[in-house]
């Protein structure tokens, strides 16, 4: 767990940072006295030779970051309670971090994804498989998923206590099983006081690919958080998987932006696309 970045409050907000995705990432911005937080998170960045910042702030807030040379890579709308929209704000600490070098292939994932917007998939599954809502008793299960999936990740999914504790504090998962064996995974982390939810966390075993089990795992979060009255649910995917932006896409989500050069995931550092969608009848902001 060392090597992943770590959680902390800086001034009166909370931040992921560390060199694992050589970041600052702000999780929550304060609300005042922006430009003291940025001075702090700038002070950080320049100490320990993070290429990137990428904040999460509200509309209101957002003039503040962009008089300081953050630059807006994607938006929310009614992601904050009372309606109000987020803005990710990033700025680009070392020059070869703000190179994209695979700009050609996000454009063209993007493009097909939304060529397939609304597109019906059916939500069967084949015979012997079923898509269950996870307990603690299957953490064991989905760690060993998420080992085999990924590389890397940006947070600690690989552990299964990390798992138990999210699964009793703010976040549930769903699964897809064949028989005994998890083929399928995914999670809605839940925001209660902003209600929204973040649809993350999506493995599926190599031999169970094309089975459009994300795409039933999506619709099952979706048809869960509407449940708990949530208004707001939104991904931020890897920009080159097809898969996952075509599933999002076909489920009716809005594009909102990439962060690029964001995120550590399977491996090495990419660029990511966040979608959108709301939840009508969910929540009264909505």
């Amino acid at each position: 767990m060392s090597m992943l970045d770590e959680i902390m409050c800086l001034g009166d907000g909370l931040i992921h940072h560390g060199k694992h995705s050589n970041r600052i990432y702000v999780l929550k911005a304060p609300k005042k006295n922006s430009a003291a937080f940025i001075d702090q998170m700038e002070a950080l960045a320049a100490k320990n030779g993070y290429g990137k910042i990428i904040v999460k702030a509200m509309d209101a807030c957002r003039s503040d970051y962009l008089a300081k040379g953050y630059a807006e890579e994607a938006f929310l709308p009614n992601y904050y309670e009372e309606g109000k929209g987020c803005a990710f704000l990033g700025k680009y600490c070392l020059p070869e971090r703000q190179k994209v070098k695979n700009k050609a292939e996000i454009e063209q994932v993007l493009a097909v994804a939304q060529g397939k917007r609304d597109e019906q998939i059916p939500l069967a599954l084949e015979e012997g498989f079923a898509c269950v809502k996870m307990q603690e008793i299957d953490v064991a299960d989905m760690a060993a998923l998420y080992k085999k999936v990924f590389a890397s990740y940006p947070f600690p999914i690989h552990e299964e206590q990390y798992i138990k504790e999210t699964m009793r504090d703010n976040v549930i998962y769903f699964g897809i099983r064949q028989g005994e064996d998890l083929v399928g995974l995914s999670s809605a982390e839940i925001d209660w006081q902003n209600r929204n939810a973040e649809m993350t966390d999506f493995a599926v075993a190599p031999s169970c690919r094309g089975k459009n089990i994300s795409f039933i795992l999506l619709n099952a979060m979706e048809v869960e958080v509407k449940k708990a009255g949530i208004g707001l649910v939104y991904t931020i995917a890897r920009s080159v998987s097809h898969g996952m932006n075509v599933t999002f896409s076909r489920q009716g989500y809005i594009f909102a932006g990439t962060l690029f050069n964001n995120t550590q995931i399977a491996g090495k550092i990419e660029s990511m696309n966040i979608w959108y969608k709301k939840l009508s009848g969910s929540h009264p902001a909505y």
